[in-house]
């Protein structure tokens, strides 16, 4: 009975902590639900990271990666030697034998036997073949930079796309909230017009153009919504998760910005770091190592060779023998191609002039590099200017429109002038925010540029 009741209370005791766990657990979920339901917070940078990592255009880039790496084993592989194993075996009829034209025959058993069979391997290595070997291992590990070079500017370019649709998403949601202030001061102001209206201190028709600003409003509201809806998703899709999550961005508009000073390096740098510069420069060595194999035909080839097999009836002697026998013999074998000297002239030549060409590509690349980061340069020191401009213009302009407004409730100004003062109060918000993100956007545009991102 005692060993019943401590049994008793100890599973009590165990479903009571399971229960309370269980509780705990929901509350926390319950809590974390309500605080963000179905949204996901991200910096910036963690958007860009996501994307960079996750997004399928990328994914697609590494699997070419790795499939360019497979070409290049292929190509190193094919340095080793050729083995073959072969067998065969033939059972022969009678042989006929005629005379006088085909009048007159006699059939007769093969000689030495009807069965015939071989069994046997053979090896092939090639020692010298003009340098051919080297030049198609050294295109495939061009190649296989070429696609790393690839991936790392696919995943760069998602990454710049990331950064300009998140800064998009944050200046639309410090718009929405810039939009909702704005339809409180609507709301207010109609409602103090309806008072001074009732109080017959304004006409109607300020009553009526109240009412059509607020509506005016209200529709921006809604139409900033569905512009949130849509940048939410194109961001989702850019970081690879389902359209149903909600990105709530941490970053503001107003983070940090880096100097202009700090950028000086990437941009001294970006002629020859820049992912199309670098993708130039392996399309060169590419086609060099083509040059290379064409010109391998002009020269000699040395390889070695080897066999041994078992073969059965002996052909060695005459008449032949019912007997099996085993051979083998190693070798060298030289070749060289006479004709590869004007076949091969035109061929070569044409190589020369497309290693030509390539080259002079990559400096094109280089210099309209050069020319675009010098740009986005230049528009992120008028970009970090134009948000200085604006901080002032948004105090100047909230006090602007504080002192319209008290004007127009002492009946010293019109309505017009009032409506005037808040637009031009929630643009000059909106600019600055305006100017902040596309100081960010024009810095990751110069990271991109520059092959850092």
């Amino acid at each position: 009975m005692y060993n019943y009741v401590y049994y008793s209370r100890k599973l009590c005791l165990s479903a009571t902590i399971l229960s309370l766990a269980i509780l705990i657990w929901n509350t926390t979920i319950v809590s974390a639900q309500a605080q963000g339901g179905n949204g996901y917070k991200l910096t910036l940078a963690e958007a860009v990271q996501f994307a960079k990592s996750q997004n399928k255009w990328v994914q697609a880039a590494n699997i070419e990666e790795s499939a360019v790496g497979e070409d290049r084993k292929d190509a190193y592989s094919t340095a080793l030697p050729t083995v073959n194993v072969s067998g065969s075996y033939q059972r022969f009829s009678d042989l006929t034998l005629f005379t006088g034209g085909l009048s007159h025959s006699t059939t007769g058993p093969r000689k030495p036997t009807p069965n015939s069979a071989a069994l046997g391997v053979d090896a092939l290595f090639n020692i010298y073949s003009g340098g051919r070997q080297r030049a198609l291992q050294k295109e495939q590990t061009s190649r296989l930079n070429l696609a790393k070079l690839n991936t790392r500017d696919q995943s760069g370019n998602i990454g710049l796309q990331t950064a300009n649709q998140y800064l998009d998403l944050v200046s639309l949601n410090d718009l929405q909230k810039f939009i909702r202030d704005q339809l409180k001061r609507a709301q207010t102001r109609l409602n103090n017009i309806n008072a001074l209206h009732k109080n017959q201190k304004v006409t109607k028709s300020d009553v009526l153009r109240a009412e059509v600003a607020l509506s005016n409003v209200e529709l921006s509201l809604q139409q900033n919504e569905n512009d949130i809806a849509i940048a939410n998703q194109k961001l989702d899709i850019l970081i690879n998760v389902p359209d149903s999550v909600r990105i709530l961005p941490i970053d503001s508009a107003g983070m940090a910005k880096p100097e202009i000073r700090l950028l000086l390096p990437l941009i001294e740098a970006a002629g020859v770091l820049s992912y199309s510069v670098q993708k130039a420069a392996e399309n060169v060595e590419v086609q060099r190592a083509k040059l290379r194999s064409v010109q391998s035909n002009n020269r000699p080839s040395l390889s070695f060779y080897t066999a041994y097999g078992l073969n059965y009836p002996n052909y060695l002697f005459f008449p032949p023998v019912n007997q099996a026998y085993a051979i083998g013999f190693v070798g060298l074998k030289a070749q060289y191609s006479i004709s590869s000297l004007y076949h091969n002239k035109s061929k070569v030549a044409a190589g020369k002039l497309r290693v030509k060409e390539l080259e002079v590509q990559q400096e094109a690349y280089s210099d309209n590099v050069r020319t675009e980061i010098k740009s986005y340069y230049i528009k992120y020191a008028e970009a970090l200017t134009r948000i200085s401009v604006n901080e002032h213009s948004v105090e100047q302009a909230r006090v602007n429109y504080r002192i319209v407004n008290t004007k127009y409730l002492n009946q010293l100004s019109l309505l017009t002038d009032l409506l005037d003062a808040d637009n031009l109060y929630q643009e000059s918000r909106f600019n600055l925010i305006r100017a902040q993100t596309d100081a960010l956007a024009i810095y990751y545009h110069i990271l991109y540029a520059s092959g850092n991102l």
